[in-house]
């Protein structure tokens, strides 16, 4: 099977599409859906189509074999090695010129969600995950396509959820014509653990990968898993999970709301907030870290 070349960029104009996307899924509790007014016009416009196509790619591209071929490439950690600001300031060539309404870079918006958490009185890991979870999406700078850096995550190697975003897409992945991986438990058995489980390719595996290390358990199933959208939102894969996940997701389940509502047009000031954040990495982080 061939899949897209390295340097095809996908369908989404904005790699923050996906996450508008998510806004219209799950709009936060309590609220209605937003309107497409609310939305830069998000509902009729090309960004949906744009999205579609992004999860069209991404279903049927990412099977086991794929992420299989993935973790081989980039879990040497061989790419660059470089502090956690020297890839904030790299990330921060992400910023899409063309996105009329919110013009933030990538920094500003790591700082709205982990100033969300500090406003709220969490504790200072949690703090620091809400500024790096996004950091692995330097996928894209070393040449991933977004449809391999950004989207809901899934397992792969066993059956795909109907409860996964437009499901309708796997009909097109070999893995769901292959025996080995289209039942229930696939090439894992019951309540496995989600450790023991590949899921799809993209910057929540890597960026945990880089991090294992360094920070507590629950920030690291955070980082992990804050794509699987399928589990914490939908439960469509409790059947893999032991204890010790369940225990862990109420942490996932916790910053979701920070991941998704706390963006605003108005700047956090950078400045200001840097001696706070540069003493929060270097309590946790080594001065270089290998990605």
């Amino acid at each position: 099977m061939k899949t897209p070349k390295a340097n095809q960029k996908g369908p989404l104009n904005n790699i923050d599409d996906w996450e508008d996307d998510l806004l219209m899924r799950y709009p936060e509790s309590g609220d209605k859906a937003k309107t497409k007014e609310e939305f830069r016009n998000y509902v009729d416009s090309e960004r949906v189509d744009t999205v579609k196509e992004f999860y069209r790619l991404n279903h049927k591209y990412q099977t086991y074999n794929f992420v299989v071929s993935k973790e081989q490439e980039f879990l040497r950690l061989n790419k660059r090695e470089m502090s956690l600001w020297e890839a904030v300031d790299f990330l921060n060539t992400l910023i899409d010129d063309s996105d009329p309404d919110i013009e933030l870079d990538q920094l500003q918006h790591l700082l709205q969600t982990s100033e969300a958490i500090r406003a709220d009185g969490h504790p200072d890991w949690f703090v620091l995950t809400g500024f790096l979870h996004d950091i692995g999406k330097v996928l894209c700078l070393f040449g991933e396509p977004q449809w391999a850096v950004v989207g809901d995550t899934f397992p792969v190697g066993c059956a795909f959820s109907d409860k996964v975003v437009y499901s309708e897409f796997f009909n097109e992945n070999p893995d769901t014509l292959n025996d080995k991986y289209n039942s229930k438990y696939g090439v894992y058995s019951k309540n496995c653990g989600l450790d023991n489980v590949k899921m799809s390719w993209g910057h929540d595996e890597y960026l945990y990968q880089i991090m294992k290390d360094y920070l507590p358990e629950p920030a690291l199933y955070i980082i992990r898993y804050h794509s699987f959208y399928a589990q914490h939102k939908e439960n469509a894969y409790e059947h893999l999970m032991n204890k010790k996940d369940v225990e862990m997701f109420e942490w996932v389940k916790k910053f979701n709301p920070y991941d998704l509502y706390s963006k605003a047009p108005v700047p956090p000031n950078v400045e200001e907030l840097r001696p706070y954040y540069e003493g929060l990495v270097s309590k946790y982080l080594p001065n270089t870290i290998r990605f």
